[in-house]
């Protein structure tokens, strides 16, 4: 939600009409102009549903079959972040007592006058998201992998807490990355330099161009925000024979870390998990964050310590036999999202003594 991020999407052209993320940032504002802004919430106008990671496909294919448009769709959301967050930014002591109301009010307004089939926000936080089911809005769940800091002091310390076998075979990993002769490194934003950006930038596209597809994101994004926000990033870059060759950038938030974009020049085996988990979880033990959110997606994370964890969005659609439809869909598929989870943190690696255990720091 920095002003920086979303406003150097949209200098670069990440957002706009052509991209189908046409910028539509909704402000309450206040007759008072001693508090004129009570209100924001990003707001895009979507000809697509590109760069979201709440998969409606299906819901926009439903709309065709019956000779709807699913197009254009409000949608708040972060673009191209899959990270839970505050999506509706009130200001203290507004004096609006049901802010989310008066929100979804004007939403539906605004749906109405742009002829959109509805109105999605991604990935808020729980309380939010409750809050505008309140309002008749729908809720739908998802799963993430998300590392949890147990205050560790190393990583060594929290490979402590693995069963010995899956320690061996992420030791083994991490040792098979070193025998290659690739070097890491740890770059804070600032320090970042242009070269190493661009090196970053050919890492990162090549992870689109190889499925044949273009990145949602320009080179001149990732310099702005370097420029403009350069104490939320750090850089970890990977090199052999002192030639960079694979990189990952992390955005740091007030206790989480947030690992977003990676790419590599060819395939090195065990660099993929080296620069996008045990970097990071090495970092946010050192700076004391509490948790990495990693993403979307990624099975491949659960044995390497990251936890099945609930994700939230919520959905209205203007067709009133479609949200009945939808409803009945999202209540099925939380069952079966519920059920995965469960099955999903069987396979976790910890040790099976550690339910016995305090946790640390408690007492």
């Amino acid at each position: 939600m920095r002003h920086e991020f979303l406003l150097a999407l949209e200098q670069t052209g990440a957002t706009s009409a052509a991209s189908g993320w046409q910028p539509l940032h909704m402000l309450v504002e206040s007759t008072d102009e001693a508090q004129a802004l009570m209100a924001l919430m990003p707001l895009y106008a979507k000809t697509n549903s590109m760069g979201e990671y709440v998969f409606d496909w299906s819901w926009a294919d439903a709309y065709a079959r019956h000779g709807l448009e699913y197009y254009p769709k409000l949608l708040t959301a972060i673009p191209f972040t899959p990270c839970t967050g505050p999506r509706l930014c009130i200001a203290e002591n507004c004096g609006v007592k049901n802010m989310q109301a008066l929100v979804f009010a004007q939403l539906r307004t605004l749906a109405a006058r742009i002829d959109a089939s509805g109105w999605h926000l991604l990935f808020p936080e729980k309380s939010q998201a409750e809050e505008l089911v309140e309002q008749g809005m729908l809720l739908r769940t998802g799963c993430q992998y998300q590392w949890f800091n147990d205050q560790y002091e190393s990583f060594d310390d929290f490979l402590q807490s693995f069963s010995s076998r899956k320690r061996k075979n992420l030791k083994k990993e991490r040792a098979q990355v070193a025998a290659q002769g690739i070097e890491l490194q740890q770059i804070e934003g600032a320090d970042i330099s242009a070269e190493q950006w661009r090196n970053f930038y050919r890492f990162y596209e090549s992870t689109y161009m190889v499925r044949g597809r273009s990145p949602y994101l320009s080179e001149d994004f990732f310099l702005e925000i370097g420029r403009t926000m350069p104490e939320s990033l750090m850089l970890v870059l990977a090199s052999h024979a002192d030639t960079p060759v694979a990189g990952a950038l992390y955005f740091k938030g007030n206790d989480s870390l947030y690992g977003r974009y990676w790419g590599s020049d060819r395939d090195y085996p065990g660099l993929h998990f080296e620069t996008c988990y045990y970097q990071g979880i090495e970092y946010a033990i050192r700076q004391g964050y509490k948790r990495i959110d990693s993403g979307a997606q990624g099975e491949h994370k659960i044995q390497r310590g990251f936890k099945p964890v609930t994700t939230w969005s919520t959905h209205w659609l203007k067709h009133p036999d479609f949200q009945r439809a939808v409803a009945d869909f999202l209540r099925e598929e939380a069952i079966h999202i519920s059920e995965y989870q469960n099955r999903a943190a069987e396979y976790l690696p910890f040790r099976k003594d550690l339910h016995e255990l305090p946790t640390k720091g408690s007492g």
